[in-house]
């Protein structure tokens, strides 16, 4: 029924008019009410944009570190240091500040932010290594060492997986089965 056009009902019909099927039991249910009809789009979804998504894009722009940022943290309530530069500047538009000096003091309070986590983030380490215990989580980590950390499991799993080592067991025998052939090739000319 897939090639067919129409909803369910209508299709249901056209296979009873045809004689295709007979005419199931809920028919005549449907066709005297039948279920509501959504309107159809024209196959092009509009992107949907917020008024900060201009200054995200210049957020980035200027500190390409925080692209790796996940925007969308399921566990997490805080927003990504971009939106809130965005609501930042936003907010002094609104007040009446222009958009350079607006965008020049969202980024001077970004960098004092940053600045005070990574200087609590020291001190927090030192507390832990004076009392012997291990440090907190970095709140702004290296977006490389962060993918790294990502896929250290799958780095280490191939020196353990037996998958992986019996593939490379027979990749060694077919290198030393190759070597062979070709010495021999060398020594019968």
């Amino acid at each position: 029924m897939s090639y067919m056009r129409g909803d369910l009902l209508t299709r249901t019909r056209k296979l009873v008019k045809g004689m295709a099927k007979p005419a199931p039991a809920w028919l005549k249910a449907m066709e005297q009410a039948p279920p509501p009809t959504f309107p159809r789009t024209d196959g092009k979804i509009k992107k949907i944009e917020l008024p900060e998504d201009v200054y995200v894009k210049r957020f980035f722009k200027k500190h390409p570190d925080s692209l790796y940022h996940d925007a969308i943290k399921i566990s997490g309530f805080d927003p990504p240091p971009a939106r809130v530069f965005a609501w930042r500047v936003l907010e002094l538009k609104k007040d009446g500040v222009n958009e350079d000096d607006a965008m020049a003091v969202a980024d001077m309070e970004y960098a004092a932010e940053k600045k005070a986590k990574k200087k609590a983030y020291k001190e927090l380490k030192e507390i832990a290594r004076i009392e012997g215990k291990r440090p907190p989580p970095n709140p702004y980590p290296s977006a490389i060492k962060e993918i790294q950390a990502e896929e250290k499991k799958y780095v280490r799993e191939r020196f353990h997986n037996p998958k992986i080592l019996e593939i490379v067991k027979k990749m060694k025998e077919d290198k030393e089965l190759f070597f062979k052939d070709r010495e021999a090739s060398r020594a019968g000319q």
